[in-house]
């Protein structure tokens, strides 16, 4: 990268975190994450990355609105009788195997301005894979005008009762993307939820805030802005958690800015960390990796009610995923 791009990398991050009160190594260290990115972006992964990032942003455009339609939660999956003889083959090995996963509902809680069709794909690669149970919800696209992630977070913890009545399933598995990621760690964390989620999957969710969040001056910006009174809580110290977490974080992220901000440690949190180099933020849910991420933590056979808590540091191993194979 040229001098003068270094410049005005640096000049632009200097000045928006001149604005949020934060000191100029700070914006240096952000200009730097910055520039990987820029990096990861001129890797052929990275130029795949940016063509899978254009092609989902066209095929979900097409597909929002069917998403405004909220889905029909199937309460009996497909193993009503758990009979498997009906089944092809990699759907009954899942349920001879790990009938307790497969059985387990899945919710899906998506981003900001989004709605379910942003799992158009995740849902689908789920239930092929012989999942009974996959539900996605959706919340008002006014949330970014109106929205709080606290009453988001208590609005999901109803829904996950509801589904849990209607199922019969003691817990639930939940995979959020973006803000939908904060939404399900405010309920799982700070509403007692972690005695419904077993474990949640976060994809490209801004634990640590995003200035991405400066670009639009609301309530719930503002809550997903670095150091906010929001963000603070959830850093606080908490009883030990229950629920296990799997966070997916990308360095070509262009949404989450710092792209570490992704990243999640916690002392009475357990975390398994998984960094991709080459996905943009929107065509996170869709990547091959990032779903062989969420299958691995659902079918993950140990029990976190017989092994000890860990602390952050212990527990958050990052572990790259840097090739292109699910």
């Amino acid at each position: 990268m040229s001098e003068s791009g270094r410049s005005w990398i640096t000049r632009l991050t200097d000045a928006a975190l001149d604005r949020a009160g934060w000191g100029v190594h700070t914006a240096r260290d952000v200009a730097e994450e910055v520039k990987v990115a820029l990096r990861a972006m001129a890797t052929p992964g990275g130029m795949r990355g940016v063509a899978m990032e254009a092609a989902w942003l066209t095929a979900h455009a097409v597909l929002y609105p069917w998403g405004a339609i909220t889905e029909q939660l199937r309460p009996d999956g497909q193993y009503r009788h758990y009979r498997t003889d009906g089944l092809p083959p990699r759907k009954r090995g899942l349920v001879v195997s790990a009938m307790d996963a497969a059985g387990t509902p899945i919710v899906l809680v998506h981003g900001i301005g989004d709605n379910r069709s942003a799992f158009a794909v995740l849902s689908g690669a789920l239930r092929r894979r012989g999942f009974g149970v996959v539900h996605a919800i959706n919340y008002s696209v006014l949330t970014a005008l109106t929205g709080d992630v606290r009453r988001s977070a208590a609005l999901l913890g109803a829904h996950i009762e509801r589904i849990c009545e209607q199922t019969g399933s003691d817990q639930v598995h939940v995979v959020g993307h973006s803000l939908g990621g904060l939404i399900a760690r405010y309920y799982v964390q700070r509403l007692h939820g972690d005695s419904r989620v077993r474990s949640l999957v976060t994809l490209g969710t801004p634990h640590n805030g995003t200035l991405a969040a400066y670009l639009l001056p609301t309530p719930l910006t503002r809550q997903l802005r670095p150091g906010s009174e929001l963000l603070a809580e959830l850093a606080e110290p908490c009883r030990p958690c229950r629920t296990r977490f799997v966070v997916v974080w990308s360095e070509m992220d262009q949404v989450i800015v710092p792209q570490r901000n992704a990243r999640l440690e916690h002392p009475s949190l357990v975390v398994e960390e998984h960094q991709i180099r080459d996905s943009g933020h929107l065509s996170l849910p869709v990547d091959t990796r990032a779903l062989h991420v969420v299958v691995t933590a659902i079918t993950r056979s140990d029990d976190l009610s017989t092994h000890p808590i860990a602390a952050g540091g212990e527990a958050c191993r990052p572990s790259q995923i840097t090739d292109g194979h699910s």
